[in-house]
């Protein structure tokens, strides 16, 4: 096996583990729609805090697109939000702030029928939703703070091209929490995330760019949530592993916000998964600076700001931090060594959670050396004496997936449906829609695999490679359910004379 279709093997798993990892749309949806809500509530012409035009919007993770499922079943989606209140520090408490915010938000809680009282919290307001939506809403109450940020920086002779949107925030444990006082803490969580983008906008607009051609719509009317980014995927990844790794030692687990920042520092614009999670851990701390006798992770939206300042009174969280990297760094250097499926899912599961990489396992359906479990009807598909070989030298640098597959019944609305997933009556039209990032000219085809005595006694097996037709940019493939079984379909792009993609066998099963 050559190097580079190992290195194929373990980025294809590596993506779909992030996918797995990844927040589900609908969970962003409602995240979405928990902090507008409250936004909403905020502004109604009866809230007291109306006059001081509050602002809400996320924050942390969601807004970054790096967040992750929990570990658990069991544990919540912490989403955390902003408040920003038009008000003056010269005229208001942290104490005063505060209050007023949670006033209102017992008010939201009981108009919409929550089932707990939101819980006061150092910093912020806790919203506890029901069980079912497994998610809670951290609400940070916050000022503008633009303008004394920038004169502190100005005083240390600094520069921020991020500094137009820092906050003032409140937290309970601050000296002057219940006092007029200028000296509050500072956040600038729009600033973080303007700056975490600049550091994937290449990437970031190319595949806002292609997913909005796909859908043929304007790029602006694509949700940022859905384009994800090897960055994104990357830092996913490295998150979860930090979470098993420290499953026996929470109290030494480095946080996020310092690997989010030395990742992005450390990125380069790679455009596969697994490039960018190598880059990662081998540059990432070659951004931790040494500023005296303190270890310093700079805030790039608050140069001011020390992400590792704890670590100087807890050395023993720089420690684990490197501990925690080394053990990353040893766990995907081996994992890259093996060419063996099976091998590098059970690697992988070691630092990832089996429960995780199983899934994003399944996920694909792979050539048959490299299964991981199949059932017989599925090895009848890959062993079958008519499926034709690819007749073109591989050189599989790029992607195409079947993206959305629909059944049509006559009499009934089309609906859409998964690979291996429950029988189909016969008789139906299907709908097939490739999508790849193969940019033009080149040319589709399509293998239609086909099994069962029904197509055998009509003399209608299929395993030859058929042309398909590229209309308008989509690939398309029309089919019917004919014949009982179990059947396959592929999409392969060839340029060149060389293919350059295949997607994971579609399985469609026919009663």
């Amino acid at each position: 096996m050559t190097q580079i279709f190992r290195y194929k093997i373990l980025d294809d798993l590596l993506e779909d583990l992030a996918e797995e990892l990844d927040v589900p749309a609908s969970r962003y949806e409602a995240a979405e729609r928990a902090y507008k809500s409250v936004g909403a509530w905020l502004e109604r012409p009866e809230s007291a805090l109306r006059v001081l035009k509050p602002r809400t919007y996320v924050q942390g993770s969601f807004a970054l697109g790096t967040a992750t499922k929990p570990v658990t079943d069991e544990d919540d989606y912490d989403v955390d939000a902003v408040c920003e209140l038009q008000h003056s520090k010269a005229s208001v408490t942290q104490q005063q702030l505060k209050d007023s915010l949670g006033e209102e938000l017992r008010l939201y809680a009981r108009a919409q029928s929550m089932n707990e009282e939101p819980e006061r919290r150092n910093r912020c307001w806790m919203l506890p939703y029901a069980d079912e939506a497994q998610f809670h809403l951290d609400v940070l109450p916050s000022l503008p703070d633009a303008a004394t940020a920038q004169i502190l920086y100005e005083q240390r002779g600094l520069t921020n091209p991020w500094g137009g949107s820092a906050l003032a925030i409140t937290d309970e444990r601050h000296p002057e929490f219940r006092v007029i006082s200028p000296r509050w803490l500072r956040s600038n969580p729009k600033g973080y995330a303007a700056w975490f983008r600049s550091r994937m906008a290449v990437v970031f607009d190319q595949r806002r760019r292609m997913l909005a051609e796909r859908a043929r719509a304007k790029v602006e009317d694509i949700p940022e949530y859905k384009v994800k980014t090897p960055l994104q995927a990357a830092i996913q990844i490295l998150k979860r592993h930090r979470d098993i790794w420290a499953l026996d030692q929470a109290d030494r687990k480095p946080i996020s916000i310092i690997l989010t920042t030395l990742g992005a520092r450390a990125y380069q614009q790679e455009t596969s998964v697994a490039a960018a999670l190598f880059r990662l851990l081998q540059d990432m701390d070659k951004y931790i600076e040494r500023r005296g006798a303190a270890t310093w992770i700079a805030n790039p939206s608050d140069p001011l700001e020390n992400f590792a300042d704890r670590w100087i009174l807890e050395p023993d969280r720089e420690v684990a931090f490197h501990e925690w990297l080394e053990r990353a760094k040893s766990d995907f250097r081996t994992a890259a060594s093996y060419s063996d499926r099976a091998q590098l899912i059970a690697v992988l599961s070691g630092g990832l959670g089996e429960r995780a990489v199983r899934v994003a396992a399944g996920k694909r359906v792979a050539t048959p050396g490299l299964l991981v479990t199949i059932s017989r009807s599925l090895k009848q598909l890959f062993n079958a004496p008519h499926r034709e070989k690819p007749a073109w030298p591989e050189a599989l640098a790029n992607k195409v997936s079947i993206a959305d597959a629909r059944v049509e019944q006559k009499g009934f609305r089309p609906k859409k449906f998964t690979s291996d997933g429950g029988p189909l009556p016969k008789n139906c039209s299907l709908t097939f829609i490739a999508q790849t990032d193969v940019q033009h000219p080149y040319r589709v085809y399509w293998q239609i695999v086909n099994t069962g005595a029904d197509a055998t006694r009509a003399n209608g097996l299929r395993g030859q490679f058929e042309e398909g037709i590229i209309e308008r940019g989509t690939l398309t493939r029309k089919e019917g359910t004919e014949y009982a079984g179990t059947h396959s379909i592929e999409c392969f792009i060839v340029k060149d004379g060389l293919l350059v993609a295949r997607s994971q066998p579609f399985i469609v099963n026919i009663k």
